[in-house]
């Protein structure tokens, strides 16, 4: 008898922002590996998500949304990220909301169609359609004129959908064994990732455009012996703003809202390493960062 055949290989996710590509990413994953938020344009950073399965592996390249406003240095370098990700990659997911389709799905699907990859049209929250009489209509218009290889309509959020998903994106890699070992969830690390928790909590407590004047660096990632025994990671991360009015807004009253952000970013720390972690935060001001190359790059932020 012939052993079963194995498959590995990359595949990217792309969409317009806010159509659920972390949340596809970490369903497929089974960990949070990609923070998630209401707000658009969450994802800043390429990610890569390790999806291990019985019949093959899946390399999961999150990116950031592309977007047409370049109103900023980051907003050039997200789109280049995105679009930097689809070098060789085995197939494409591209990412839409159900019942939705505008300018900016256009744009992702341009631009998967110049890279020459196979495109998967993956329709996210069709859990959110009552009537689903509606929903074979939609499909057939956006799949009129453009080259799907398969199409399916998912819930990442209630994780329906997703092994007929995964079996279709599996039939389209290369035969070979496993790249990653299957412990491994994501190629960042964990300090990368605490930052990244951090800048979750800024996107889900503050207003509508503050959280697009943050970022977050991790200055101290330190493990050591915990007094209850095991391990601890003392972790030191800066909210930078660019005004100190936003400084003021980040820290709340009496630091109240600083507290509230560092304490849901422990707790989720804490889940996703498996580790108690003692966690400090600071807010300090460096004018203009998000329009600045220079300071992007120091902040980790590369296309």
């Amino acid at each position: 008898m012939t052993e079963p055949t194995h498959r590995a290989g990359h595949v990217a996710v792309l969409g317009r922002p806010n159509v659920g590509k972390s949340t596809l990413v970490n369903a497929l994953v089974g960990a949070k590996v990609s923070i998630v938020s209401s707000r658009p344009q969450t994802t800043r950073h390429r990610l890569l998500g390790i999806a291990t399965f019985p019949e093959g592996q899946l390399l999961l390249v999150d990116t950031p949304g592309i977007h047409r406003e370049q109103k900023r240095a980051m907003n050039r370098l997200m789109n280049r990220a995105a679009r930097g990700a689809l070098e060789g990659v085995d197939v494409a997911l591209l990412v839409v909301r159900a019942g939705q389709w505008d300018d900016e799905d256009t744009l992702a699907y341009d631009a998967l169609r110049n890279a020459g990859v196979p495109v998967i049209l993956v329709v996210n929250q069709v859990d959110r359609i009552t009537d689903k009489t509606q929903l074979l209509p939609y499909l057939a218009k956006v799949s009129e004129g453009r080259d799907f290889v398969g199409v399916h309509p998912i819930s990442a959020l209630k994780r329906k959908g997703l092994e007929a998903l995964v079996k279709d994106v599996l039939s389209h890699l290369p035969e070979q064994p496993p790249l990653y070992a299957e412990d491994e969830i994501t190629d960042k690390s964990q300090r990368f990732l605490a930052g990244e928790l951090v800048r979750e909590q800024l996107m889900r407590q503050l207003g509508e455009e503050l959280p697009y004047a943050t970022t977050v660096e991790v200055e101290r990632f330190v493990e050591e012996p915990s007094p209850k025994g095991g391990a601890m990671l003392r972790i030191g991360a800066v909210i930078w703003v660019e005004r100190e009015g936003q400084k003021l807004i980040v820290i709340g009253k009496g630091g109240e809202r600083l507290r509230e952000i560092g304490t849901k970013s422990r707790l989720q720390m804490e889940r996703l390493f498996g580790n108690k972690v003692f966690l400090e935060t600071w807010v300090r001001v460096r004018e203009g960062w998000s329009d600045d190359e220079a300071a992007l790059r120091a902040f980790g932020y590369h296309d």
